[in-house]
């Protein structure tokens, strides 16, 4: 599929951090010195990691060394590994927005209930016996669930409408591993080691080295097109992929409780290839196409432009969308999607040929449907006081023309027995 558009680049960056090639970061930018308040300045309202006087201190010593000089080598890579830490610029917009995000629309409006209390997610799955997360322990922990009968095929329902609705937008459906190097990873804008990394990661012993598990499928589609070049007449490229992914991370907060926030899910994810002066109007059609896939759901939602701490690293802007879940009578984040401009094309390689001139793609993502959380605002807003949930209707024809799910009763409840030694 992709061999009509690409050629691969003769550039090996494989399972170490830097192989036979560095990344081409714009160090004419980044070690300038006029530039040395700005970057601070933007490292400071992300809260990101990076030590730009380091950068500037490895980059004189790396500087006056000639080739043969025997620390050359250990410095040019002390030297990159210090400048790959520093996040992305931040889009002009948003520099000014402090600590809270802007609203810059709203869908649907919020279900009235009447007198009605509406319920959360866990309490109408226990009782119409469609979910369980709790001692899981003998097969896979906390932070993690079954669902069963019909809310399966609900969650199956909304991956199918995901993925046909984005194949008549022209994407490309691709099927990713879940299992990816450090380095991919890494050149994506997420943290491998640290205590606070989302990562999951593979005994070395057992599996070999820098071996991780993906946490979204935005990883395998970027290390697809990695140490490639292409013809600008052919981007943007747009892939959508379905896969399983893998977080680490933990949360206490009551705002996450239940399967809010858990260890592995499924999701759609789109990934756009843009050409540079492209990007800023991609990402506004991938937040349109976000909201024309979520708007028929009868969900209320509303579309917040993020401040700068909360970019991450990759990130030049990004757009959230939080779904109102009347159960926890609060919103909640189900979507996102980012503009990455040149951040991970400069790390993994990706180029594209304008006319004699070679440049780095601006590479662009977005969550089109991501479970549990976009299940918990459904069957909250579409709970029924009989006892059933009502599925929208342009849902049904994915889950066999059915109006609604009631109990379950294929499988029966579970009762654990304690086992004595």
């Amino acid at each position: 599929m992709l061999s009509p558009f690409k050629r691969r680049i003769h550039c090996n960056i494989g399972k170490k951090l830097f192989s036979t090639c560095y990344p081409e970061i714009d160090v004419e930018y980044y070690c300038h010195r006029q530039n040395l308040s700005e970057i601070k300045h933007n490292i400071e309202i992300r809260k990101g990691v990076g030590d730009i006087n380091r950068v500037h201190e490895l980059y004189e010593k790396f500087k006056s060394l000639s080739m043969g000089d025997s620390m050359y080598e250990n410095i040019k890579e002390n030297f990159y590994s210090e400048l790959v830490k520093l996040p992305n610029i931040t889009h002009p917009d948003v520099r000014d927005y402090k600590e809270h995000p802007r609203t810059i629309n709203t869908i649907n409006l919020k279900k009235d209930f009447g007198s009605y209390k509406p319920l959360e997610f866990s309490e109408i799955t226990q009782l119409l016996n469609l979910m369980r997360t709790d001692k899981l322990g003998y097969t896979c922990d906390n932070k993690s669930y079954y669902y069963f009968g019909e809310l399966a095929e609900y969650e199956e329902a909304l991956l199918k409408y995901t993925v046909s609705y984005l194949l008549k937008k022209g994407f490309n459906l691709v099927s990713v591993p879940d299992v990816l190097s450090r380095n991919i990873i890494q050149s994506c804008g997420m943290a491998v080691n640290g205590d606070r990394t989302q990562i999951y990661s593979l005994d070395p012993v057992l599996h070999g080295a820098d071996l991780h598990l993906s946490g979204t499928a935005e990883m395998s589609l970027a290390g697809m097109l990695s140490n490639t070049q292409h013809d600008s007449k052919k981007l943007p490229l747009k892939f959508v992929s379905v896969s399983r992914c893998y977080r680490a991370e933990t949360s206490n907060t009551i705002e996450e409780r239940g399967t809010y926030r858990v260890h592995q899910f499924t999701k759609a994810e789109m990934f756009v290839v843009s050409k540079q002066e492209d990007s800023d109007d991609t990402l506004e059609y991938i937040r349109k196409t976000q909201e024309e896939l979520f708007s028929p759901l009868g969900i209320h939602m509303r579309v917040l432009d993020m401040p700068p701490h909360e970019l991450g690293a990759p990130a030049f802007r990004k757009y959230d969308i939080e779904a109102w879940m009347p159960g926890r009578n609060n919103y909640g984040e189900i979507s996102s999607c980012s503009n990455c401009t040149d951040y991970q094309a400069r790390r993994l390689n990706i180029k594209y040929m304008d006319g004699i001139t070679t440049k780095h793609v601006h590479t662009l993502n977005g969550t089109a449907c991501a479970v549990p959380r976009m299940l918990i605002s459904l069957v909250e807003t579409h709970q029924h006081p009989k006892g059933k949930i009502l599925i929208p209707e342009i849902l049904q024809p994915f889950i066999n023309g059915k109006k609604y799910i009631g109990k379950n009763v294929a499988v029966p409840k579970l009762k654990l027995l304690k086992i004595k030694n």
